[in-house]
């Protein structure tokens, strides 16, 4: 699944032109790197966002289709504390 398209699906990122912006802006990195809008997200990857709220996340799963009930968006992923 697509950076973009993961965050906004499991509620990251609200709307995926803006996680999409970020990505393209350099705010998104991927295992350290940073990501473009179109990488793709796999298990175990650690994504980190930067900007006014900083936020890190372990990948722990990635959803099949496009829509996630919001009381089950939070086993895709796991909070990891942000430096700084």
């Amino acid at each position: 699944m697509r950076l973009d398209d993961y965050l906004s699906t499991v509620g990251i990122i609200k709307r995926r032109t803006v996680a999409k912006e970020m990505a393209s802006n350099g705010l998104i990195l991927i295992n350290g790197r940073k990501a473009k809008p179109a990488t793709e997200v796999n298990l175990r990857d650690i994504i980190q966002i930067k900007g006014s709220r900083p936020y890190a996340l372990e990948v722990i799963e990635v959803p099949a289709g496009a829509s996630i009930p919001k009381d089950q968006r939070d086993k895709y992923f796991k909070p990891l504390p942000v430096a700084g």
